[in-house]
Protein backbone atom coordinates (compact mmCIF):
# COMPACT_ATOMS: atom_id res chain seq x y z
CA UNK A 1 0.00 0.00 0.00
CA UNK A 2 1.38 3.43 -1.04
CA UNK A 3 1.66 5.84 1.73
CA UNK A 4 -1.49 7.75 0.76
CA UNK A 5 -3.58 4.20 1.25
CA UNK A 6 -2.22 4.13 4.48
CA UNK A 7 -3.07 7.18 5.44
CA UNK A 8 -6.60 6.76 4.20
CA UNK A 9 -6.74 3.63 6.34
CA UNK A 10 -6.07 5.24 9.30
CA UNK A 11 -8.85 7.74 8.86
CA UNK A 12 -11.00 5.42 7.68
CA UNK A 13 -10.48 3.18 11.03
CA UNK A 14 -10.70 6.91 13.11
CA UNK A 15 -14.39 7.51 11.00
CA UNK A 16 -15.02 3.57 12.17
CA UNK A 17 -14.44 4.53 15.94
CA UNK A 18 -16.96 7.51 15.26
CA UNK A 19 -19.85 5.35 13.99
CA UNK A 20 -19.63 3.12 16.84
CA UNK A 21 -19.59 6.29 18.94
CA UNK A 22 -22.54 8.03 17.61
CA UNK A 23 -24.63 5.31 15.53
CA UNK A 24 -24.74 7.77 12.60
CA UNK A 25 -22.17 6.67 9.07
CA UNK A 26 -19.62 9.87 8.29
CA UNK A 27 -19.30 10.99 5.11
CA UNK A 28 -17.10 8.85 2.97
CA UNK A 29 -16.97 6.00 5.74
CA UNK A 30 -18.96 3.18 3.77
CA UNK A 31 -19.64 2.93 0.39
CA UNK A 32 -23.29 2.99 -0.95
CA UNK A 33 -23.95 -0.80 -1.13
CA UNK A 34 -21.53 -2.20 1.60
CA UNK A 35 -22.13 -5.87 2.68
CA UNK A 36 -21.54 -6.91 6.09
CA UNK A 37 -21.10 -10.26 7.79
CA UNK A 38 -21.58 -9.85 11.63
CA UNK A 39 -20.79 -13.28 13.54
CA UNK A 40 -22.01 -13.43 17.11
CA UNK A 41 -21.23 -15.72 19.74
CA UNK A 42 -24.68 -17.19 18.82
CA UNK A 43 -25.88 -15.97 15.85
CA UNK A 44 -24.80 -14.89 12.37
CA UNK A 45 -26.21 -11.34 10.72
CA UNK A 46 -25.67 -9.75 7.18
CA UNK A 47 -26.90 -6.85 5.86
CA UNK A 48 -26.05 -4.48 2.36
CA UNK A 49 -26.31 -0.51 1.99
CA UNK A 50 -25.19 2.38 4.41
CA UNK A 51 -28.59 2.72 5.42
CA UNK A 52 -29.16 -1.02 6.51
CA UNK A 53 -26.03 -1.09 8.24
CA UNK A 54 -26.65 2.14 10.23
CA UNK A 55 -30.34 0.42 11.00
CA UNK A 56 -28.66 -2.78 12.10
CA UNK A 57 -26.08 -1.13 14.08
CA UNK A 58 -28.87 1.38 16.05
CA UNK A 59 -31.15 -1.59 16.72
CA UNK A 60 -27.91 -3.58 18.21
CA UNK A 61 -26.49 -0.70 20.28
CA UNK A 62 -29.03 1.89 20.68
CA UNK A 63 -27.45 3.12 23.52
CA UNK A 64 -24.27 5.67 23.05
CA UNK A 65 -21.34 4.73 24.33
CA UNK A 66 -17.36 4.86 24.09
CA UNK A 67 -14.27 2.87 22.56
CA UNK A 68 -12.31 3.49 25.23
CA UNK A 69 -9.63 1.47 22.93
CA UNK A 70 -8.77 0.44 19.17
CA UNK A 71 -6.15 -0.37 16.80
CA UNK A 72 -5.57 -0.75 13.24
CA UNK A 73 -3.60 -2.57 11.15
CA UNK A 74 -3.53 -1.52 7.52
CA UNK A 75 -3.91 -4.64 4.70
CA UNK A 76 -3.04 -5.21 0.73
CA UNK A 77 -7.17 -4.21 0.36
CA UNK A 78 -8.02 -2.67 3.65
CA UNK A 79 -7.96 -2.93 7.23
CA UNK A 80 -8.36 -4.16 10.12
CA UNK A 81 -9.57 -2.93 13.60
CA UNK A 82 -9.80 -4.34 16.45
CA UNK A 83 -12.21 -2.12 18.69
CA UNK A 84 -13.74 -2.22 22.66
CA UNK A 85 -17.02 -0.37 23.07
CA UNK A 86 -18.60 0.36 26.67
CA UNK A 87 -22.10 1.93 27.13
CA UNK A 88 -24.51 2.20 29.53
CA UNK A 89 -27.88 1.32 30.18
CA UNK A 90 -30.57 0.68 32.80
CA UNK A 91 -29.10 -2.72 33.83
CA UNK A 92 -25.82 -1.17 34.28
CA UNK A 93 -22.12 -1.13 32.11
CA UNK A 94 -22.10 -3.08 29.46
CA UNK A 95 -18.54 -4.48 27.41
CA UNK A 96 -18.32 -5.83 23.94
CA UNK A 97 -14.97 -6.37 21.91
CA UNK A 98 -14.52 -6.60 18.27
CA UNK A 99 -12.72 -7.37 15.61
CA UNK A 100 -13.67 -5.42 11.95
CA UNK A 101 -11.99 -7.04 8.50
CA UNK A 102 -12.81 -4.39 6.01
CA UNK A 103 -12.28 -4.16 2.34
CA UNK A 104 -11.65 -0.73 1.01
CA UNK A 105 -12.77 0.50 -2.87
CA UNK A 106 -12.29 4.13 -3.92
CA UNK A 107 -11.17 4.86 -0.33
CA UNK A 108 -14.71 3.84 1.57
CA UNK A 109 -15.56 0.21 3.24
CA UNK A 110 -17.17 -2.10 0.69
CA UNK A 111 -17.29 -5.01 2.43
CA UNK A 112 -16.85 -6.13 6.73
CA UNK A 113 -16.52 -9.10 8.75
CA UNK A 114 -17.28 -8.34 11.79
CA UNK A 115 -16.63 -10.66 15.14
CA UNK A 116 -18.11 -9.48 18.22
CA UNK A 117 -17.84 -11.22 21.42
CA UNK A 118 -21.14 -10.52 22.32
CA UNK A 119 -22.86 -7.71 24.98
CA UNK A 120 -21.15 -8.32 28.45
CA UNK A 121 -23.77 -7.64 31.34
CA UNK A 122 -22.52 -6.15 34.54
CA UNK A 123 -22.83 -9.63 35.71
CA UNK A 124 -20.53 -11.03 33.06
CA UNK A 125 -17.63 -8.66 34.01
CA UNK A 126 -18.15 -8.79 37.59
CA UNK A 127 -17.80 -13.06 37.18
CA UNK A 128 -14.54 -12.43 35.20
CA UNK A 129 -13.01 -10.25 37.32
CA UNK A 130 -13.78 -12.52 40.22
CA UNK A 131 -12.52 -15.73 38.04
CA UNK A 132 -9.78 -14.75 35.18
CA UNK A 133 -6.68 -12.35 36.06
CA UNK A 134 -5.83 -10.75 32.42
CA UNK A 135 -1.89 -10.54 32.21
CA UNK A 136 -2.38 -7.88 29.43
CA UNK A 137 -5.15 -5.05 28.85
Amino acid sequence: MSTLDTRRAKELADLFVEFLRTNSAPAGLFTDDVFVDLSLPRWRLQTAGRDNLVALRRSSHPTLGTVPRHRIDVTGTGLVVEVEERWEDAEGSWYCRELIRAEVRDGSMSEMSVYCTGDWSPEIQDARRREVTLIRR
